[in-house]
């Protein structure tokens, strides 16, 4: 079954569960879907119960999508997300992120539990993606392209936009939420990055290294949506300490800042909407 068949399929099936109109979609990352029960919810899926759709299978990652408000603002949460080194292909990883744009969501914001390699990032800092580097793992736009997502070679000279990240900025402001900006890179995983790769991700420009969201990033890009996204910083990159990492290292930092990533997500959904 090729992708336009596939995504049609689910899109068919999510439609005869809901017919929630979402103008927000969010990606909730390591950690933090917890968040999802936060708001007030209209309606869920599992992504068990929609044919042809990848099923999470990492702890921390509940899969589901949950419909409803934050305050007035239509939204639609990924309470966990898929990854490619979970054996999904790159079209299947992306595939949440082009049902949500068919949905009706028109601004994405994901966000991400990642590894530091700014040595001026420590567990619990927040970081505003401004671009990314996707160069070690496969382009979701290979393959034949779907015209009527987007076109075949599209710009990626402004993945984040500036407008939303500025909106961001301000809004970590006025809650006193430190916030960092800078450059994410994504590697495939699931093992994590050694010291010397993250020396090269930092020659190349990254400050920050995670196994997702860039390619989130440019499916989303290719199908029109605006696009902001966040970095948790859960650890320091291998080779930054002398510490071995952890997943489980990952859920704790994550779950130690998460009031505060709430507070930021939600009110930046606000300021958005």
């Amino acid at each position: 079954m090729n992708t336009q068949e596939t995504i049609d399929k689910c899109y068919n099936i999510i439609r005869s569960k809901t017919d929630f109109v979402p103008s927000v979609a969010i990606v909730l990352g390591s950690g933090l879907g917890k968040h999802a029960t936060d708001i007030d919810i209209v309606e869920t899926i599992d992504y068990k119960d929609i044919e042809g759709f990848p099923v999470s299978t990492v702890k921390g990652h509940e899969g589901r999508f949950v419909f409803g408000y934050i305050e007035q603002v239509p939204v639609v949460l990924m309470q966990g997300r898929v990854h490619y080194y979970e054996g999904y292909s790159m079209e299947e990883v992306v595939l949440p992120i082009r049902l949500m744009r068919m949905m009706g969501a028109k601004t994405l914001l994901l966000t991400n539990a990642a590894g530091g390699i700014n040595p001026a990032f420590a567990a619990g800092d927040f970081m505003l993606i401004r671009d990314h580097i996707a160069s070690f793992v496969p382009n979701p736009l290979l393959g034949k392209n779907i015209d009527r997502l987007g076109e075949r070679f599209p710009d990626m000279s402004n993945v984040y936009d500036n407008n939303l990240c500025d909106i961001i900025k301000n809004t970590a402001k006025e809650l006193d939420i430190p916030l960092h900006e800078g450059v994410y890179i994504q590697f495939t995983g699931p093992s994590y990055e050694t010291p010397t790769e993250v020396r090269m991700a930092k020659i190349l420009g990254a400050d920050a290294v995670g196994m997702s969201t860039a390619c989130e990033a440019i499916a989303a890009k290719h199908a029109g949506m605006k696009i902001c996204a966040i970095s948790c910083i859960s650890n320091p990159a291998s080779g930054v300490t002398t510490e071995e990492l952890s997943h489980a290292d990952v859920i704790v930092a994550t779950d130690k800042s998460s009031m505060n990533f709430k507070r930021l997500v939600f009110e930046v959904v606000k300021n958005i909407g």
